[in-house]
């Protein structure tokens, strides 16, 4: 009983979040969002390849809307992937190119 009463307490005394504000790092860096720079956009998907929420991220509603629109259109140029299925290794294509051309002339 007295673990239990120990708990209460210290939910009662309780330990408080302070959430810290996000600050949009759009706006303090004055960074333009452009759909080619895929580094800086990989870090608003998600390793399910999902756009991030603002409440993730701490961008604006204005860049979290240039934001999804530069991923979109990446997405559409095939520069980021739609599902993380193809997400894969790197030289995974590239091998059975090669592959199939030393086939093709032997």
């Amino acid at each position: 009983m007295e673990e239990g009463a120990g708990i209460r307490e210290t939910r009662e005394k309780g330990r408080r979040f302070v959430f810290k504000p996000k600050v949009c790092p759009f706006c303090t860096d004055r960074a333009e969002i452009d759909y080619k720079d895929i580094s800086r956009l990989r870090r608003y998907v998600s390793d399910r390849a999902r756009i991030e929420p603002r409440r993730r991220t701490g961008v604006c509603a204005k860049h979290q809307r240039r934001v999804a629109l530069a991923i979109k259109r990446a997405r559409y140029l095939a520069l980021l992937p739609y599902t993380p299925d193809h997400i894969g290794p790197k030289g995974v294509f590239e091998n059975k190119v090669v592959a199939s051309k030393e086939e093709q002339s032997a």
